[in-house]
C-alpha cells in the first residue's frame, strides 16, 4: 500500500513540472485579467484598508517579513 501511495504521489507531482513560458503564450499572460492585481488602484485601497484595520504595515509582498523592515 505504501509503495502504491508513493508511486501515485510521484505521478501527481510529475504533472506539476514547471515549463518555461513559450513566446506565443506571453501575450495571453500579459493581459490585465491575468495579473495578480488587475486594478492597481483597487489593490492600493485594499492595502490601505488592511493596514488601517490591522494597525500594521508591511509583509504584503513575497519578500520580507511582517515587521515592515527592509
Amino acid at each position: 500500500m505504501r509503495v502504491l501511495m508513493t508511486l501515485l504521489t510521484f505521478i501527481a507531482l510529475a504533472g506539476c513540472a514547471a515549463e518555461p513560458v513559450q513566446p506565443w503564450e506571453r501575450g495571453t499572460l500579459a493581459k490585465t485579467e491575468m495579473q495578480w492585481t488587475p486594478d492597481p488602484l483597487e489593490a492600493v485601497l485594499k492595502d490601505h484598508i488592511y493596514f488601517s484595520k490591522e494597525a500594521s504595515t508591511g509583509g504584503g509582498g513575497a519578500a520580507g517579513g511582517g515587521c515592515g523592515c527592509n
